[in-house]
């Protein structure tokens, strides 16, 4: 027993002066890191307000962080005028192609764009010009018969007339004429005053026959006078002329089998499409802007276009119009406003239907160079 309290009482010993021996040790580590703080801290100086403000290192705020929106567009031309293959009064057959001016062509107003075989037109125009004239000659001939058929009724009815103003004087010796005279000279009064009478019938009869005869031959000399300015006409819109100065571009349409411009000696049917004529020195582009990007496009907005056929050209453009709603495609939740944008330069390279990529800038963008490179 005297053994193990020994024992305990050793053991407490040994923690005591282990403990001692940490808490000197901390008290040391303490006393040294004080001392090095306080050697390295620098003097504290009162400084004055203005001062402190002046040292301040002053923030500076991050840039306007660059809005762009990136789209697709359509190159179009601001004058432009399409060309189809004319429509003839009176015939839907296919029209053969005679002459065509080439793509690119330069043309200025009123030059030739292409021609279609006129030559049934001018034969017809000929036969109907033949036909007309043959109709004003009857027509004359008809007025110059009816006035002398008038003039010989009125012979006729002065002569009635005289006949009748004889018997009545004859009537008027009846008491100095023995009794058959006097009938004699009634009966005869009473046949001029009937003579009068059909005459006036008569007349009247013929001048409606002869007034109808004359409305006839006017009516066929309209008609082929109508058919002469058809004819005529037809042959003229056979003849396609340019109503605006530019350049040629022609459309593909179904030949042979495939797509292509036309060509001379095709056949083609009337309402096809044949060609466009555009005026390159005022180019556009037509975008869609979605939804959700439509605040960007403001009055003034700028965009550079860049042509996917030339894509080391660089075009700068300036918001022309946009349309006020968004519309969505058939069966598309997907809305958009259609925008055009004006290009502020030209180039040879702007052509009509050329597909380009339009990044329009917003607030804090900064163009790049315009124009073509």
């Amino acid at each position: 027993m005297m053994h193990a309290d020994a024992r305990t009482r050793g053991s407490r010993r040994e923690f005591g002066w282990r403990r001692n021996s940490l808490i000197r040790l901390s008290l040391v580590l303490c006393a040294g890191l004080l001392a090095i703080t306080c050697e390295r801290a620098p003097a504290y100086r009162a400084e004055p307000a203005a001062a402190r403000v002046a040292a301040a290192p002053q923030k500076s705020h991050p840039p306007l962080s660059r809005r762009e929106v990136r789209a697709t567009g359509t190159i179009r031309a601001v004058r432009e005028f399409a060309v189809q293959v004319p429509r003839i009064t009176g015939q839907n057959s296919r029209l053969t192609l005679t002459r065509l001016a080439p793509s690119g062509a330069v043309v200025r107003e009123g030059d030739v764009l292409a021609e279609f075989d006129r030559t049934e037109q001018l034969d017809k125009a000929r036969e109907t010009q033949a036909k007309y004239d043959d109709f004003v000659h009857q027509v004359d001939q008809k007025k110059a018969e009816n006035r002398a058929n008038s003039e010989t009724r009125a012979l006729e009815m002065q002569q009635a007339l005289a006949d009748l103003a004889k018997a009545e004087i004859q009537l008027r010796k009846g008491p100095i004429l023995a009794e058959i005279d006097r009938l004699k000279r009634a009966v005869e009064m009473e046949d001029a005053q009937a003579q009068v009478a059909s005459l006036k019938k008569s007349h009247r009869a013929h001048e409606i026959a002869d007034a109808a005869a004359l409305r006839i031959l006017e009516l066929k000399r309209e008609r082929e006078k109508v058919n002469l300015d058809r004819a005529l006409q037809n042959a003229e819109r056979l003849l396609v002329t340019a109503r605006l100065a530019g350049m040629v571009a022609l459309e593909n349409t179904w030949r042979s089998g495939s797509m292509g411009p036309a060509q001379e000696g095709d056949q083609m049917y009337p309402g096809q499409p044949l060609l466009r004529i555009f005026d390159p020195s005022e180019m556009e582009v037509h975008t869609q802007v979605g939804e959700p990007d439509g605040a960007i496009l403001v009055p003034g907005a700028r965009a550079l276009v860049r042509l996917d056929a030339y894509p080391d050209l660089v075009f700068e453009a300036l918001l022309f119009s946009a349309s006020p709603v968004a519309t969505a495609a058939l069966g598309s939740p997907i809305k958009r406003f259609a925008a055009r944008f004006r290009l502020q330069t030209s180039d040879p390279h702007l052509l009509p239907d050329l597909s380009a990529a339009v990044i329009i800038l917003g607030d804090g963008a900064e163009s790049g160079s315009g124009g073509g490179s």
